[in-house]
């Protein structure tokens, strides 16, 4: 029970005659007798609390950084009428810092009888899911002096999914892919892998290219153009290890290969090939195969919504396996991990013989800016320092890369506002030159 008439108690006891050593009963008794009986009453009119009925709907997923509306209906069986103060409690992370206590607590009236629909707005700062807390409930009596409190267990998942912010490069990624194709007046030229149709030589053109049945039939030079194939196999693998949890900016490493991810697979879906997540540190963290074009962006979304970085050395050897099993036939490998050395040269390095022999590895990573401007820093020992710094950790990462090259991985290091279109250029190169 909730003394909410407990200032009007204390004033009332604080009204008693002055200079009395010892009130007697009597006097304490007519100066808040009143008062007591009209708290009594109001309590008694309060509309109980564990009889109310309560059922959700609404938004089961939300974007990062979007809205989600998530309704409770309050249904009132009794025969009195409802006046309380709710409060629909939700993890800390399903707002924005600073808009909980606006967003979560309600006021309603519901009389004997009916129902009434409050609406909790969401706004998470965090990816995964996002479970309902307990309802507490306020009811008031007809003077607001008492009320009766409770709490109900109403439960409700929202899932807060990835943002995809590099959504905005695909359609620029998608003009390319078309001239790949040819779908557009562009030529594309030099070899691919899938015979497209004859046209005219034009100087310049590789002689290879030359189809000289055709030339003879027709009395002039002819030359094969080529497009890419389809129906590739592409595994996007992402470490989950604790190289990235890293943060770079607002968010950890992860969000940002994540976001790369999502639209490598967008594009690469788009060209007609197959693509197959993974998510790994020590074990699988999320898998997601065989799906059809239509559902991989829904299947992908889902599967790294509830990621997390963990805070473990990533066991490469198990990588590895799981990569083999995962793609028995010659694939494009996608590693989204570090580029930091000691992973690298004690980890990934022995073991990539084994898949670069069976397929093409593309590996990406997250390059933090603030590395490039430590760089140009000037004007003060401490500032030499730490362009010192700045400068050694950015060669340690170009050896890092020139080592995976030398064993025929390409290496895409980017910072997280160019990694995503970056890794989807890397795809069109490859993609153009025939090497999937």
């Amino acid at each position: 029970m909730a003394l909410t008439g407990r200032a009007a108690l204390v004033a009332a006891l604080g009204a008693l005659p002055v200079g009395l050593h010892e009130p007697s009963w009597w006097g304490i008794l007519a100066v808040n007798g009143p008062l007591a009986l009209a708290c009594a009453v109001d309590y008694a009119l309060a509309a109980p609390v564990r009889t109310l009925r309560f059922s959700r709907s609404g938004d089961t997923s939300v974007r990062l950084g979007e809205s989600a509306d998530v309704h409770l209906t309050v249904t009132n069986p009794g025969g009195r009428a409802l006046r309380a103060r709710i409060r629909d409690a939700w993890p800390p992370s399903s707002w924005l810092p600073g808009a909980e206590a606006a967003a979560s607590r309600h006021a309603l009236t519901v009389p004997a009888g009916e129902r009434r629909r409050l609406t909790t707005h969401l706004r998470p700062s965090r990816r995964g899911d996002r479970r309902a807390d307990r309802v507490t409930v306020r009811s008031y009596g007809p003077l607001g002096l008492m009320a009766r409190q409770g709490n109900h267990v109403v439960p409700w998942t929202v899932r807060v999914l990835p943002p995809f912010t590099s959504r905005k490069h695909l359609p620029s990624r998608l003009a390319r892919l078309r001239e790949l194709d040819g779908r557009t007046s562009v030529l594309t030229r030099g070899e691919g892998t899938e015979f497209d149709s004859l046209r005219d030589y034009v100087p310049g053109d590789d002689t290879r290219s030359i189809d000289w049945r055709a030339t003879a039939r027709q009395n002039k030079v002819a030359v094969r153009t080529w497009r890419p194939e389809r129906d590739r196999h592409i595994l996007i693998c992402l470490d989950t290890g604790r190289t990235s949890a890293g943060r770079v900016g607002d968010a950890p490493r992860l969000d940002s290969t994540m976001d790369a991810a999502l639209l490598l697979a967008a594009l690469a879906t788009r060209a007609g090939d197959r693509v197959d997540l993974l998510a790994h540190d020590r074990r699988t963290r999320a898998q997601v195969q065989g799906r059809p074009p239509g559902d991989i962006l829904p299947a992908f979304v889902n599967a790294m919504a509830p990621l997390e970085p963990e805070l473990v050395e990533t066991d490469s050897r198990s990588l590895v396996s799981t990569i083999l099993r995962s793609a028995p036939r010659r694939s494009l490998v996608v590693l989204l991990t570090s580029l930091d050395a000691a992973p690298i040269e004690e980890g990934l390095l022995p073991l990539l013989p084994s898949l670069t022999q069976r397929h093409t590895v593309l590996l990406a990573s997250v390059a933090d800016p603030h590395i490039a401007e430590m760089t140009t820093a000037r004007g003060s020992v401490d500032a030499v320092y730490e362009a010192a710094a700045g400068t050694q950790t950015r060669a340690q990462r170009r050896r890092t890369a020139d080592q995976l090259s030398r064993h025929g991985v390409h290496v895409v290091d980017a910072t997280p506002d160019t990694l995503a279109p970056a890794l989807a250029d890397a795809y069109l190169s490859l993609k153009a030159a025939g090497r999937l």
